[in-house]
């Protein structure tokens, strides 16, 4: 689940737009319009020919009907409603930023995916160029205020179309035009996502680079069928599911302490880890599903490989960010109405691994994966923009180590989903599938 219901939002208009009425925004807003004051994705295709094709395959489009946020709303967040009445009004707020005509509209739970109705059309054109301000002051929780009719706000002045008015919006050219759905709080007050808010702690807000600047690059190109050449943003969205923008976000490199090594020595290697690419933390957005951590192996002249485990660093909370065999997610047993549920397996990686997240608990204290159910959040050791995290592997040489060279590799991978959970839960092995960032190499002589 990606959004939920927090209460009432104060009313502070920070966008410089004038309104004629108070319009809602946040909670008040379900139910508040109609689906007819919203024209369909395909009423935009006919003139915005290149601009709906990048939509239709990104995860804008995919919003309430990719198959992980299907399971996850309706097997987990309304299942969880239906056996504690106490979250049933809160799920119905994901569909704030996952479906927001239907939940504009006051459809909520709406149909499933298989029923093809107005819900699957996710985060459509109509729904953001509709968006011109958002109540309170930080952008969170579908707190957006749409006005539906026949002004679309855009970034550029002066464009003229034969189907609707078209008007300038700086907001729409600001970060905070993300942060209505890039920042969530749970019903406890916890920053369950916060990708906006990372940004803005972070150097690329200071320098004045917003999200759409990468999720949105521009290039020369139409806009419109009728439109003249221009720089127009692409509508990639390219982020945590684009294997292109996933792969080298992390930079890697590595190090022994020393060249040559007698064959009963020890050698500590070091792995140097980058954010050089990302504006935000990596791993960000639902960091509660999301896995990511550093594999180091040796191989000998003989083709005999070891996996080195990483050096603790003594941090309060390490212990969840090292792979290990313990249980988590026994609050899963809830909405599956299995009674002393004793868990699942945490992390679903070889032992020793580094892992790079924050973990969210439930209120029992217990590793949770649902974000409507967390009350606090663990150690954050996730990877900051312009970061650089150092590991180190320790290793005593073993006494079958073959004289010669030994290579070690470092993988960092990633998944969007712990594995164990996924197959608890029939989720598709491509949510589980583990994708590899980035990794690199060094070696040392082993001699006599």
């Amino acid at each position: 689940m990606r959004t939920l219901i927090i209460g009432i939002m104060a009313i502070v208009l920070l966008a410089p737009v004038a309104f004629t009425q108070e319009l809602p925004a946040g909670e008040e807003a379900m139910g508040s319009k109609e689906y007819d004051q919203y024209e369909k994705p395909e009423a935009c295709k006919s003139c915005h020919v290149d601009i709906y094709q990048q939509w239709i395959q990104s995860m804008m489009a995919q919003a309430y009907t990719h198959h992980w946020d299907e399971i996850e709303y309706f097997d987990l967040a309304v299942a969880h409603g239906k056996v504690d009445e106490d979250y049933w009004e809160v799920s119905h707020g994901c569909n704030g930023c996952h479906t927001p005509i239907a939940f504009l509209a006051g459809d909520v739970p709406p149909p499933r995916p298989g029923e093809n109705s107005r819900a699957n059309e996710g985060v459509s054109c109509d729904i953001c160029h509709t968006i011109n301000s958002f109540r309170g002051d930080v952008p969170f929780n579908f707190n957006y205020v749409s006005e539906p009719g026949r002004v679309k706000y855009g970034p550029k002045p002066g464009l003229v179309s034969p189907h609707h008015e078209t008007r300038e919006s700086d907001f729409m050219k600001q970060a905070e035009y993300c942060g209505d759905c890039h920042n969530e709080k749970s019903p406890f007050g916890v920053w369950v996502k916060s990708t906006h808010l990372e940004w803005k702690e972070g150097p690329y807000a200071e320098e004045g680079v917003p999200c759409q600047e990468c999720h949105m690059p521009k290039a020369m190109g139409k806009n419109a069928k009728m439109a003249e050449e221009s720089m127009v943003a692409q509508h990639l969205f390219h982020g945590a599911h684009s294997p292109s923008k996933l792969r080298g976000v992390i930079e890697l490199r590595m190090h022994p302490d020393l060249r040559e090594v007698e064959y009963d020595e020890v050698v500590a290697i070091k792995v140097q880890l980058v954010n050089a690419k990302a504006g935000h933390k990596v791993p960000s957005g639902s960091v509660e599903d999301r896995i990511m951590w550093l594999h180091v192996t040796a191989t000998d002249a003989e083709g005999k490989e070891y996996h080195l485990p990483v050096d603790k660093k003594g941090f309060e909370g390490e212990e969840y960010t090292i792979g290990a065999d313990a249980l988590a997610y026994q609050d899963l047993g809830i909405p599956k109405q299995i009674p002393d549920f004793e868990g699942l397996q945490r992390d679903g990686i070889p032992i020793g691994d580094r892992i790079f997240r924050m973990p969210y608990f439930d209120p029992e204290g217990r590793m949770t994966m649902m974000q409507w159910y967390t009350k606090s959040l663990g150690v954050d050791y996730r990877i900051g923009p312009r970061e650089t995290k150092i590991e180190t592997f320790t290793w005593q040489l073993p006494d079958d180590i073959a004289i010669g060279k030994v290579t070690f590799k470092a993988v960092l991978n990633y998944q969007l989903l712990v594995k164990p959970v996924a197959d608890f839960l029939g989720v598709p092995e491509e949510e589980s599938e583990i994708f590899v960032i980035n990794e690199t190499s060094t070696w040392i002589e082993v001699y006599e």
